[in-house]
């Protein structure tokens, strides 16, 4: 299996969606071929301001030729492969960079480290995913659904790099990484109520749910994230509240119980949403919620 590294910035001039497509000139071609199958790592280059470093895995399906623009090619992300990482990996720290496949025979960083696209030696692939992937036990889920977490996971020694890969395509573990992704960008926060709840034993009462669900393709990314406590889950599920792209709540005509529903709303009328825009719902993840699930 091969590795890669796709460097990838929130204002690039390529027609990047990192959970659906990357973008790239022909000169890229044959190294985004080797990684067709492959799993590779995105990362945000260190002239980005508060940049993210390593900051999501996601596997190849395929390479096409790039039918709006001729001459480029997209790289085809398969569908529920990308994750967001739990613990963004700096390229560098005072122990050097985490990506040992860039030194030169010096010990300095080599030129390999500007390209747009390079392979990843599988040593230094599994040492950013165990960062990446950080502690597992944290932000674990609510008193009521952590048995079925502790009984449905296998037990996988870390150190194992195959096993780390097999991780990747665990429900369970992708499912606990989103919500530790989420829930610290809400500030373990409902975004409709803007209640802040702690049970007896530390966890957050908040859950994290998808916009657009698993089951639809939607990717495990915090753009397609929200926090949101158990009620207002289960009727944003339902479609019978929704977001408008303002973050506006919606409520439909269907709910039985206008004015009990409205009163759980927080006082602006609009989702409780994480400053920085790169956190927030992405408005395509919004508008298919309205589509397919919002019962106007």
């Amino acid at each position: 299996m091969s590795f890669g590294v796709f460097i990838h910035r929130s204002d690039s001039i390529y027609d990047d969606s990192p959970s659906e497509r990357y973008q790239f000139p022909p000169m890229y071609l044959s190294r985004v071929e080797a990684c067709v199958g492959g799993w590779i790592v995105y990362l945000e280059p260190t002239k980005v301001p508060a940049t993210r470093g390593y900051f999501a895995v996601a596997k190849v399906q395929e390479v096409i030729a790039d039918p709006a623009v001729p001459g480029m090619y997209l790289a085809i992300i398969e569908p529920g492969s990308y994750l967001d990482f739990a613990d963004p990996v700096p390229f560098s720290s005072p122990d050097g960079v985490i990506e040992r496949g860039l030194l030169n025979e010096a010990g300095r960083i080599s030129g390999r480290a500007q390209a747009a696209v390079r392979p990843l030696a599988p040593a230094d692939f599994h040492r950013i995913l165990a960062a990446g992937l950080g502690d597992e036990d944290a932000f674990l889920p609510r008193v009521g659904e952590a048995a079925r977490y502790e009984i449905d996971e296998e037990q996988v020694p870390f150190e194992h790099e195959r096993e780390r890969v097999i991780q990747l395509t665990s429900r369970i573990v992708r499912d606990r990484v989103f919500r530790r992704v989420v829930l610290r960008a809400y500030g373990e926060r409902c975004a409709v109520t803007g209640l802040k709840l702690i049970n007896g034993r530390g966890r957050a009462e908040v859950e994290a749910a998808h916009i657009r669900p698993v089951e639809a393709n939607g990717p495990d990314s915090l753009r397609n994230g929200i926090a949101l406590s158990g009620t207002v889950h289960w009727m944003f599920d339902r479609g019978l509240i929704s977001l408008a792209d303002d973050f506006g709540i919606l409520v439909s005509r269907q709910v039985n119980d206008q004015d009990s529903v409205r009163a759980m709303i927080n006082r602006s009328g609009r989702a409780l949403v994480p400053d920085r825009s790169l956190q927030r719902p992405h408005p395509r993840f919004l508008a298919w919620h309205r589509a397919h699930c919002f019962k106007a």
